[in-house]
């Protein structure tokens, strides 16, 4: 007799939801149609034959370990690198064991999510926020409040009456989940004050802050903030990095700075999960940093990405109807397009596949998927031409929509 898998999957499993730019990059994936909607990294640059000509050092010179299971936290060399990083970034007292290293930052989500979120439990989120954020914590079957965003980042008014509601109604928040540096989808940066604000809000209410910060070292023009785990004193702030943004997403590497006691709880969840990240990949990371290509290779990503990112808003200028406006980022890999709310733009995916060009809804960066005017843009991973033309296809679609 067959098994009805239906009826054995877990209450847990049946709430999951598929990424939804995972599902939109299956539609996309055909060369005659000009992606501007996955959050990938121009392959173009990755340092191939430098990380070559490491990763050939690597396994000559520490060949056993390199191919062996290493230590849950990570191996020592990569975390001292990134615990030297840290500091220079003005990370006060920071120590290995104040450090874990993850496969990538989106194990980082994953696994907060699994020591912090009972189901019910209440996070708050930016609206809009990462896809892959609401996926993990959805997965866990968290109770999601969203706080809206402005050209400043989270609107720290608006987070406090909500959190000041939310304790009188005796509701216990776990966390506050932001991107401060070129918000995935948004783009916007948060200000200094609204860092400073945020902080003040998590020491006055007791709620820890996750900061996802994968782009931060991608800025490319404008004033540099410090991060929130540098300039939050009291071990409030958990941080999430990844070099799949400032490296390789190939690596799969990333990392997690927070207070041991919660370092500690993460590495007993890592062991269940994954017993480690890969070895191979973290000794070719450490040899990267350590040998000074990183900056290097930092200098050409910003230097191209930011080319990209001024053709993006040249077409968008040139092309786009006068009702539609959009951010514009100081880094990182996304412009967000707001069009009329008449317009569905869930709707309009269809027609734009049509016309051979993609991109990524704005609902699918809503827990509840309420908002359905936006579109996020990717600049990084096309060619400049392709940007050109698919703004301009876009904007044909969406001047036949305008009223």
């Amino acid at each position: 007799m067959t098994v009805n898998w239906s009826k054995k999957f877990s209450e847990r499993s049946i709430t999951m939801k598929a990424s939804a730019i995972r599902e939109l990059l299956k539609l996309v994936d055909s060369p005659d149609i000009i992606s501007l909607a996955g959050g990938m990294p121009d392959p173009n640059l990755f340092p191939k034959e430098t990380i070559a000509k490491i990763a050939k050092d690597v396994f000559e010179n520490h060949g056993g370990k390199a191919l062996q299971y290493g230590a849950t936290e990570g191996i020592p060399s990569l975390r001292e690198t990134l615990v030297k990083e840290g500091l220079s970034e003005g990370i006060e007292g920071l120590k290995k064991e104040n450090l874990i290293v993850t496969t990538a930052s989106q194990q980082g989500l994953d696994l907060v999510a699994k020591i912090f979120i009972n189901p019910g439990d209440t996070i708050i989120v930016e609206a809009p926020s990462y896809v892959g954020g609401l996926q993990a914590f959805h997965a866990f079957q968290a109770n999601f409040v969203t706080v809206p965003l402005d050209d400043d980042g989270i609107k720290t008014d608006v987070l406090e009456q909500k959190l000041k509601t939310l304790k009188k109604d005796g509701v216990n928040v776990k966390f506050i989940y932001l991107i401060p540096n070129f918000q995935n989808p948004s783009g916007v940066t948060l200000s200094l004050q609204r860092r400073e604000e945020v902080l003040d809000i998590s020491h006055k209410y007791n709620v820890p802050i996750i900061e996802d910060d994968p782009y931060g070292e991608i800025r490319f023009e404008g004033e540099a903030y410090p991060s929130l785990v540098a300039m939050d004193k009291i071990g409030n702030v958990i941080a999430l990095r990844t070099f799949s943004k400032i490296l390789a997403p190939g690596l799969r590497l990333g990392w997690i700075i927070a207070d041991e006691e919660v370092i500690k709880k993460l590495v007993l969840a890592k062991q269940a999960s994954d017993l480690c990240s890969p070895s191979a990949t973290q000794y070719i990371a450490d040899e990267f940093i350590r040998e000074g290509h990183m900056r290097k290779y930092l200098e050409l990503v910003r230097k191209t990405y930011k080319e990209k990112k001024d053709t993006m808003l040249k077409a968008l200028e040139k092309y786009f109807p006068k009702e539609v406006s959009w951010t514009k980022p100081e880094g990182g890999m996304f412009v967000w397009v707001n069009a009329p709310e008449y317009i569905d733009t869930d709707k309009l995916f269809e027609e734009a596949i049509k016309e051979k060009v993609a991109y990524v809804i704005g609902s699918a960066f809503y827990p509840h998927g309420e908002d359905k005017h936006h579109i996020r843009l990717n600049f990084t991973l096309p060619s400049k031409e392709q940007i050109e033309e698919g703004i301009k296809r876009l904007g044909n679609i969406l001047k036949r929509k305008i009223k």
